[in-house]
């Protein structure tokens, strides 16, 4: 028969193994509770990452694209350049400057004129005027180096408005630029029966480039896409505008977004007016100076003025 010392010796060895066992329970417990915690914790992370992860697939593709174009665009601009260049390669970068500069100061008193209508940059955004500045540095680039350059007038250009500073901050040498900057209106500087406004909205295509007249282009860079801007501009001050002969020439090229557009900038409407110049032949023009990813291509069915021109390269 057992003494009572040994009972209570026995009850005391039994709570402590029970506590012993509820005390290993809850740490078993807690652990299975931080390690569940520790495993959602872990799949919200690979989610984030892997979404992360696709964001930046996705976004690295786009750049891709993009740098592929420009240098598409890069390349053809220079293909278009050394057919038009008649300057030796081989001539020092002084004869070189020398050349283009007499060009352009020749092209300055007997060039045909064209002028970028800069009255409408209170419509843009921050953004979209540093988008205009670039255009103008492209475009001048162009005529700096065209063979036949026109005589060039940025018009209602304020030295205190923002697209002058963007263009003085984007563009090396822009004061030195050899072309007409003025705060006037071309309103008051051309005699209006001798304006031709080039608009995408006009009804009449343009036949021919003409020396004597003054072929207006809207400054006017809209990503919110305002029709009719510059088109209603030139209607309200009654001069005539004309459009480049895209429906005449080219027609709609299949590609995956359904994508097609006839607003150009204004540095690639001037590019196709250089290459008609100095080929004659809008055919030529279109497809040197219209981008690719404007969904147009050449019409297949030549116009007899089309067939005439030399054979596409």
């Amino acid at each position: 028969m057992s003494s009572p010392v040994e009972k209570s010796s026995v009850s005391e060895d039994w709570q402590q193994t029970h506590l012993s066992n509820d005390f290993l329970s809850d740490m078993i417990e807690s652990l299975n509770i931080d390690v569940e915690q520790s495993s959602s914790a872990t799949n919200r992370e690979e989610t984030c990452s892997r979404n992360v992860m696709r964001k930046q697939r996705n976004w690295e593709r786009t750049l891709e694209v993009k740098k592929s174009k420009r240098k598409e665009e890069k390349r053809r601009r220079k293909q278009n350049l050394r057919k038009k260049s008649d300057i030796v390669p081989e001539f020092s970068k002084r004869v070189v400057k020398a050349t283009i500069k007499e060009r352009l100061e020749e092209a300055r008193v007997t060039g045909p004129r064209l002028c970028v209508d800069l009255s409408m940059t209170d419509c843009m955004s921050h953004k979209e005027i540093s988008h205009l500045a670039g255009q103008i540095r492209r475009l001048y680039g162009s005529n700096k180096n065209a063979l036949q350059p026109f005589h060039l007038f940025l018009t209602d250009m304020r030295e205190e408005s923002l697209l002058y500073k963007e263009c003085v901050r984007m563009n090396a040498g822009f004061l030195n630029y050899l072309m007409d900057v003025t705060e006037k209106s071309w309103t008051d500087l051309f005699p209006f029966e001798d304006i031709i406004y080039l608009t995408p909205d006009a009804s009449e295509a343009l036949e021919q480039v003409d020396g004597s007249k003054v072929y207006i282009l809207g400054g006017l860079v809209d990503e919110s896409i305002q029709k009719r801007i510059s088109y209603s501009r030139a209607k309200g001050l009654g001069v005539h505008t004309a459009r480049l002969p895209i429906d005449e020439y080219m027609v709609k090229r299949p590609n995956p977004k359904n994508f097609h557009s006839k607003i150009l900038a204004i540095n690639q409407v001037f590019d196709i007016l250089l290459t008609y110049r100095d080929t004659a032949c809008w055919s030529r023009a279109l497809s040197a100076g219209f981008p690719l990813g404007k969904g147009y291509m050449l019409s297949p069915g030549a116009t007899p003025q089309a067939a005439q021109c030399p054979s596409l390269q």
